[in-house]
């Protein structure tokens, strides 16, 4: 009866060190995670820059099949033109301030009133105000003609 106890003894020992040594174990493969420094989540994930507004915008919402608005960015000007079938008329030309942080971005845009006083359709303000919307790519702005003011919706060209 003895041995017996012994016996179960030296078996529950026996049993508890495979246990132990399972636990520990992972199934043969060989780890580095004790030899190389763990990524971290912020050097996978892409780093957002600012919207780069440079380039040519059309009109999305124009209520007339043949004039609409076209806008240009480029280094620190936008011009925004009226545009027909036959003809081009400047409406704003100013003071562009690339973003500089994602998301949207807004400015106020000082006019060249210079080039501006000799157009005839051309806008009479001194500074207008630029939005951006950065889910949907577009630019906006406040328009007046002739006594009338609409919000010009525009997408990349």
């Amino acid at each position: 009866m003895k041995r017996l106890k012994s016996l179960g003894a030296v078996a529950c020992v026996v049993a508890l060190c495979a246990t132990f040594t399972a636990c520990g174990s992972d199934g043969g493969q060989a780890s580095s995670a004790g030899n190389e420094p763990q990524k971290s989540q912020e050097s996978s994930t892409p780093v957002e820059k600012p919207a780069d507004l440079d380039g040519k915008w059309t009109q999305t919402n124009a209520n007339s099949e043949t004039m609409r608005m076209d806008a240009e960015i480029t280094g620190g000007t936008i011009t925004v033109n009226w545009v027909q079938p036959d003809s081009t008329s400047l409406y704003w030309t100013g003071s562009y301030e690339a973003p500089t942080a994602p998301g949207d971005w807004s400015w106020t845009s000082k006019g060249d009133t210079e080039k501006m006083a000799s157009a005839l359709l051309a806008s009479q303000d001194d500074a207008k105000e630029f939005h951006y919307t950065a889910s949907s790519d577009e630019l906006s702005f406040d328009a007046t003609a002739m006594g009338t003011t609409v919000t010009v919706r525009m997408k990349r060209q």
